[in-house]
C-alpha cells in the first residue's frame, strides 16, 4: 500500500502551514504580543488563518488518504488534493488582507468544504461497496 498522492499534498500543505506559522511569529514580534492577540487585528488575522488551516486540513488529508487506500482513481485523488491546496491558498490570501477581499475567503472555504463533502461521500461509497461488493 502506497500513499504517494496523499504524501505529495501533505508535503505541499505542510510547507504552506510553515509559511502561515512564520507569519504568526513575525506578527507577534512586531506587535510584541507573546500570547493571544492583544487586540491587534493583524495578529488576529494571522492567528485565524493558521488555526483555520489546522482545523480543516488534517481531516481533508485523512479522507484523501483513506480514498487512496481504497484505490480511488489517481485523477480524482489529485483533483481533491489540488482543490484543497488552492482552497487553502485562497483562504489565507483573503483573510490575511485588510480590507479583506471576501470573495477569496469564500472561494477558499467553498473549495475546502467541497473536498470535505466529496471525500466523505466517496469514502462512504467505497466502504459500502467494499462491505457489500
Amino acid at each position: 500500500m502506497s500513499l504517494t498522492i496523499t504524501a505529495l499534498y501533505a508535503g505541499l500543505l505542510s510547507l504552506h502551514f510553515i509559511v502561515l506559522s512564520l507569519r504568526v511569529i513575525r506578527t507577534r514580534r512586531e506587535s510584541r504580543v507573546p500570547l493571544g492577540d492583544g487586540g491587534d487585528q493583524a495578529l488576529l488575522r494571522s492567528l485565524r488563518v493558521q488555526a483555520n488551516f489546522a482545523e480543516y486540513v488534517p481531516l481533508c488529508l485523512i479522507l484523501i488518504a483513506l480514498a487512496e487506500v481504497q484505490q480511488l482513481p489517481g485523477w480524482l485523488l489529485h483533483g481533491l488534493g489540488v482543490a484543497l491546496l488552492i482552497g487553502r491558498l485562497l483562504h489565507a490570501t483573503g483573510v490575511s488582507r485588510d480590507p479583506e477581499p471576501y470573495r477569496l475567503r469564500v472561494a477558499g472555504m467553498s473549495l475546502t468544504f467541497t473536498v470535505l463533502a466529496l471525500g466523505a461521500t466517496l469514502n462512504i461509497g467505497l466502504s459500502i461497496q467494499g462491505l457489500f461488493g
